[in-house]
């Protein structure tokens, strides 16, 4: 090598070069139909439709009754036979609080007992969300029946032996698209980082390009870092979409509006980085571009599937729902939706954040250890 060619060498900007690899890497991203399908066209259809799903459905609710609530008579047991009430079991009277305020719970029941001799006998409190006074005035009629059929059933003649007193708190009303909006865009960073690092690798294997590379001064980690920033940028954009979409057109929540935006972008940016990992070390398993779909999709799958994408993992069996909670796309999921309609933030995230890190910890040591150029 002579003089001048070393004074090139020198004078070459790896910066100036890793800003072209993400040029060039995001305008083939855009240019992919695929990469516009999986990681934006299909999780805003999913946003669209149980966007217009509303409250319907047959009329079930979720109650819950106070530790010092007396349960220990038959006006508890014709509550919890009612048909149209889901019980929910193993909350802390705080939990119970918290839950109603977010709309998980629809009401909370208090069953009181007077001294003897002092009607009437029992008194009935009800605690209801003013976020949800369709469900609210269902929850008194129901119980009003039963109240009724109780005193019937009981005496004849007044006064009568129980009666309800109602409460309600403030709460937010938690819509379909709050569940629903985190988990697609979760789905859509999974796809982004899993699919599109692998496909993109494989190719440039494949077709010679990273040889090429190798005859220009850039540094090899600038090649890998200038492709990540192109799918962070790109999944970032789309991430931008898919909420804008879901808070303008469906009212999805963002509880404290702008700084909550920020955060889920940050924890978005956080779970791709991690994926990204994944599709690293899928490309490094292909042993050719066929071939990593079904690689691909043994790990993208099962998490799609499994990780609070469409309905809670606490629907599952008892033995499924440990696996569930090892994945990391659930943690990601269960992060954006706290920082949507609980207004948490990054640094209110340890549990949620320390696991995603920990997977990409040792998501990268694999990817690492068993990368190769060529």
């Amino acid at each position: 090598m002579n003089k001048q060619e070393l004074n090139n060498v020198h004078n070459y900007s790896q910066f100036k070069a890793t800003l072209s690899i993400t040029k060039a890497s995001l305008r083939s991203i855009v240019r992919n139909p695929s990469s516009i399908i999986f990681t934006l066209l299909f999780p805003l259809i999913f946003i669209v439709v149980f966007g217009f799903i509303g409250s319907g459905g047959s009329a079930r609710f979720d109650v819950g009754f106070y530790s010092t609530s007396n349960n220990n008579n038959q006006l508890f047991h014709s509550l919890i036979t009612v048909e149209n009430f889901n019980v929910v079991q193993d909350l802390t009277d705080g939990e119970l609080d918290s839950r109603l305020e977010k709309g998980e719970v629809d009401a909370i029941f208090k069953i009181t007992k007077n001294p003897q001799g002092i009607l009437p006998e029992y008194v009935l409190e009800i605690k209801t969300n003013k976020a949800k006074p369709e469900k609210s005035s269902l929850i008194r009629l129901i119980t009003g029946q039963v109240i009724s059929n109780f005193n019937i059933s009981l005496v004849k003649e007044q006064p009568p032996v129980a009666v309800i007193k109602q409460t309600d708190v403030e709460g937010r009303l938690f819509k379909t698209i709050d569940f629903i909006l985190p988990g697609q865009l979760g789905f859509s960073i999974l796809s982004a980082g899993v699919f599109g690092t692998a496909f993109v690798f494989i190719s440039l294997r494949e077709n010679l390009v990273i040889k090429r590379f190798f005859a220009t001064p850039i540094n090899r980690n600038n090649i890998v870092l200038g492709e990540a920033l192109s799918r962070l940028i790109f999944s970032i954009s789309g991430s931008v979409i898919i909420i804008g979409i879901g808070h303008f057109l469906f009212g999805f929540t963002l509880v404290n509006g702008f700084w909550t935006f920020l955060n889920m972008l940050a924890v978005s940016a956080l779970g791709l980085v991690v994926f990204l990992g994944i599709g690293f070390l899928v490309s490094n398993i292909a042993k050719n571009i066929n071939t990593v779909p079904p690689i691909a999709n043994l790990v993208t799958l099962p998490q799609f599937l499994l990780a609070g994408t469409f309905f809670s993992i606490d629907v599952f069996p008892s033995w499924l729902q440990p696996v569930s909670r090892a994945m990391p796309l659930t943690y990601l999921n269960d992060a954006l939706r706290k920082i949507a309609f609980d207004g948490a933030t990054i640094f209110t995230l340890p549990k949620e954040l320390l696991i995603l890190t920990v997977w990409g910890v040792v998501i990268y040591f694999f990817a690492i250890k068993f990368f190769k150029w060529e």
